[in-house]
């Protein structure tokens, strides 16, 4: 039997399976195709999972329910978030997958216990707007040729040092215990920075506060929260490569795929 997995849970935040060793259903609880959602014991740990068909398609509404199953347990436990699509073929593949890596997937949920992830959506204006860039040949040769590939560096620096001013005065004000920061450039000379934000769970009640006082200040700049969600971004960050997904996730909307990408900032430092 081939099982889809959510995440990795704590088995002692579920008292129902104290006295099992076999797969418990999740209560109340479906997940993608609207299969019955399981708890799969392995030592300490509790593996979120339901029967999968290997020929179903895994559409974006079997993504919006791979989050939903992953918020839910998320009220109950520490998770570590498995990637859309993953699937394990049967339960020897799933039971020596987690074997293997258990003291990485336990040492990962010390880290993230009692922490959650806050996202933070910033548009501001392009300080070099795209109509100014120049699309050089690729074989190109000459004065002109090495001009525009001057300015069109001038202009990545330009945009590179105001998103990381941005993010600097986001970390200073916010102080989160690690982050992602990402930026892209959209078709309306915009540049919006992805900032996905670390914090103990129980000041999320400050950050939303924070944020509020900051979007009325920050008057140049439109803001947007959500969260708090499971610690994705830094679970992945902590956790290597153990499972292949089934299949690539739904395809990006077209608005999103067409944005360019810069890159803004170095990598943020791992959670110590």
């Amino acid at each position: 039997m081939a099982w889809y997995a959510y995440c990795i849970a704590e088995k002692q935040a579920f008292p129902e399976l104290a006295r099992h060793r076999k797969p418990v259903p999740l209560e109340t609880v479906l997940g993608v195709s609207g299969n019955q959602v399981f708890l799969y014991p392995a030592s300490d740990l509790a593996i979120v999972v339901s029967e999968h068909n290997p020929l179903e398609n895994l559409n974006q509404k079997a993504g919006v329910d791979h989050a939903r199953v992953i918020a839910d347990c998320f009220q109950h436990s520490t998770v570590l978030p498995f990637r859309f699509g993953t699937v394990f073929n049967d339960d020897d593949i799933l039971r020596k997958s987690i074997r293997s890596n258990q003291r990485q997937f336990q040492g990962n949920i010390e880290k993230l216990r009692g922490k959650s992830e806050m996202h933070l959506k910033i548009f501001v204006d392009d300080c070099c707007p795209k109509e100014l860039d120049k699309h050089s040949p690729a074989e190109g040769v000459g004065r002109e040729y090495l001009s525009n590939l001057r300015e069109n560096a001038a202009r990545t620096r330009e945009r590179q040092t105001r998103a990381r001013a941005v993010a600097f005065q986001m970390h200073r004000l916010f102080m989160p215990l690690d982050e992602e920061v990402s930026c892209r450039l959209t078709d309306n000379s915009k540049m919006v920075l992805d900032i996905s934000h670390l914090i103990d769970r129980k000041y999320v009640e400050r950050y939303q506060n924070k944020f509020a006082s900051t979007s009325a200040m920050m008057r140049e700049c439109l803001l947007q929260l959500s969260g708090p969600w499971p610690p994705y971004h830094f679970v992945h960050r902590l956790t290597r490569s153990v499972h292949a997904p089934a299949q690539p996730p739904a395809a990006q909307p077209a608005t999103q795929a067409a944005a360019s990408v810069i890159p803004i900032l170095d990598p943020a430092p791992a959670l110590a």
